[in-house]
């Protein structure tokens, strides 16, 4: 039995191993049944899924951010921004807020009115191809007290980059002030 994952737009991938230039064992997931499969994740190694719903095998990294910490973004944003189409990733020491690209809302909509009776199966399709972007992170800042910084990506032409808002500050608190602005023209008032 091969090693399969189903990303969120229900699409199965197989576990495969190639080898590197230097004869080295290297992993990769794939639609394709083809190839050598893998019947096991290797030790050290787990899966991940990006939020843009590409799957990868990568090394264990260790835990610089806790579940605690990722829980309260993810509830927080969902309390003060009241959105239900986000993703919260973590990448090193960063707690990064993917806000969904579509109206949801008038997507799901334009589904039922289209769909009548395959309404439903109309709506799950829409949300398996849903495309999202990063927003706002949370980096931490101070591993001993557990202080963060919260950004928000800036979309003027020049920049494009992640402009910080707040200094080092407690989590719940940073995302209770600047969580509501998620998903807001507030957002983009949002400055330093």
């Amino acid at each position: 039995m091969s090693v399969e994952y189903t990303n969120r737009r229900g699409r199965k991938h197989y576990l495969h191993e190639g080898k590197t230039k230097t004869g080295k064992p290297k992993y990769f997931f794939s639609m394709k049944t083809e190839g050598t499969l893998v019947n096991a994740i290797p030790d050290g190694y787990e899966i991940y899924e990006h939020p843009s719903a590409q799957v990868f095998l990568r090394k264990i990294l260790s835990q610089i951010i806790t579940p605690e910490e990722v829980a309260i973004v993810r509830e927080g944003v969902k309390k003060a921004a009241k959105l239900d189409y986000f993703i919260v990733d973590v990448k090193d020491k960063q707690i990064v807020v993917y806000l969904c690209d579509q109206d949801v809302d008038t997507l799901m909509e334009f589904a039922s009115f289209a769909h009548g009776k395959d309404s439903a199966r109309a709506r799950e399709a829409l949300i398996q191809s849903l495309t999202y972007s990063p927003m706002m992170r949370f980096v931490l800042e101070d591993a001993q007290t557990r202080a963060f910084v919260v950004e928000r990506w800036c979309f003027l032409g020049s920049v494009d980059d992640w402009i910080a808002l707040d200094a080092s500050a407690d989590l719940k608190a940073l995302v209770k002030k600047y969580g509501f602005h998620l998903g807001k023209e507030s957002f983009y008032d949002l400055i330093p």
